[in-house]
């Protein structure tokens, strides 16, 4: 395993980190005072739009989609580097260059299973940033750790197919511009195969018996720049069949392919979270003086610093591996990896972030530092892509099974 960057992820390295400085970080207290002027707050601030030409003109666009037609044409170990470099603003960062979720993983879902109709008319709006999209599996009534448990049908009627449930937490969702749900129900919801009984299917906002209900608060935040987190309701709501990915029964495993680049991809972005919350630290620990000396001089700070660092270095080196095993033995080949990183990530992040705002006191819960967003967004992967009891039992069995 070689770690080196090479030449191509240097040239965007160096590229990025300079858009961060001259176009990002700048831009994160202007998207807040625009958004208190829009006539909604789910409205998206003239901003983000600036940053998105920006990225898009020096060419730090779809970065995550190894496909050089329809992405960068970045390998998993190229793209590390860079999602952690945008996971440092993760509300802007990954949107300017047209990589935040749910996005990334319609549009890999749209690319891997899509027909040619389908990517006409909704990948290549998508690819182009000019239409937002949400992704509804989780739902309020089932223990949706575990997905097999989804009651939303997805039922056949003639030439369409009927969607009824309620779904929750649906990223994205309360944004203006998300104009298409990819919808994961049961099509067979009495099927011998558990995971045979799932599909999924596009459905248009606009489809009469679609209702976007209500936000879904995190930790009280309704999470603007990300287009909210909403309930959803489908009503009897009728699109064509045609609308169906791939085949009937395939949404299960549809599911499985498009969390796996997910995953690391949070995790790439937890590590650009952590530098983060590392350097506001260290600033913090040299400006402020408490009991007649600096914070830096206080030996408690000192481990809190060391802590996070070594961790980090951990931390990158096993996303670094999984993305290689990625690359070198595809998705499955790397399950194991992608659940360790899950498990590994979120949780450490949350503890580097969590030091963070204590070194910050009062300051640290407030609007004034992105610590406390940050830390809601950190603590939230612990449940997101699978929370990780469900990663745990999974990776604990791949390791006993060595032995029965």
């Amino acid at each position: 395993m070689d770690f080196a960057f090479d030449a191509h992820t240097e040239e965007l390295r160096a590229k990025l980190l300079a858009f961060m400085d001259e176009y990002v970080y700048p831009a994160e207290p202007v998207a807040e005072e625009q958004r208190a002027q829009l006539a909604s707050p789910w409205d998206t601030p003239a901003i983000v739009g600036e940053l998105k030409a920006e990225a898009r003109r020096q060419g730090l666009w779809n970065l995550f989609l190894p496909d050089s037609e329809y992405g960068a044409g970045l390998t998993n170990l190229q793209y590390a580097p860079l999602a952690e470099i945008t996971g440092r603003s993760p509300h802007l960062g990954p949107t300017a260059l047209n990589c935040a979720a749910p996005d990334t993983g319609n549009m890999e879902v749209l690319y891997q299973f899509g027909d040619e109709q389908q990517k006409k008319q909704w990948l290549e709006p998508l690819l182009a940033g000019e239409i937002r999209s949400a992704f509804a599996m989780t739902e309020p009534e089932v223990a949706s750790s575990d997905a097999t448990n989804i009651t939303t049908l997805i039922e056949r009627d003639g030439d369409d197919y009927v969607i009824t449930g309620r779904k929750w937490y649906i990223s994205g969702a309360m944004n203006p511009d998300c104009k298409i749900f990819i919808v994961m129900g049961k099509t067979d919801p009495d099927g011998a195969d558990i995971r045979r009984q799932q599909s999924m299917i596009l459905v248009p906002r606009d489809t009469p018996g679609v209702t976007v209900k209500r936000a879904m608060q995190v930790f009280g935040y309704e999470d603007h720049s990300h287009g909210g987190h909403a309930e959803v309701i489908f009503d009897h709501a009728r699109v064509p069949a045609t609308n169906l990915i791939g085949e009937e029964g395939g949404g299960f495993a549809i599911a499985q392919a498009r969390l796996g680049p997910g995953r690391i991809h949070h995790c790439m972005r937890l590590i650009g979270m952590a530098e983060r919350a590392i350097e506001l630290m260290c600033q913090r620990a040299v400006s402020r003086v408490a009991f007649g000396k600096a914070l830096a001089q206080q030996g408690v700070v000192h481990n809190w610093i060391a802590d996070a660092r070594v961790a980090v270095e951990q931390l990158r080196l096993l996303v670094l591996k999984t993305a290689w095993m990625m690359d070198t033995v595809g998705n499955k080949g790397a399950h194991a990896e992608i659940q360790a990183i899950k498990i590994a990530t979120p949780r450490t992040v949350v503890g580097i972030l969590d030091k963070a705002i204590q070194l910050h006191g009062a300051g640290g819960v407030s609007q004034d530092f992105p610590l406390a967003e940050l830390y809601a967004s950190a603590r939230t992967l612990m449940l997101a892509d699978g929370p990780d009891e469900v990663h745990q039992r999974s990776l604990a069995r791949r390791e006993l099974k060595k032995y029965l």
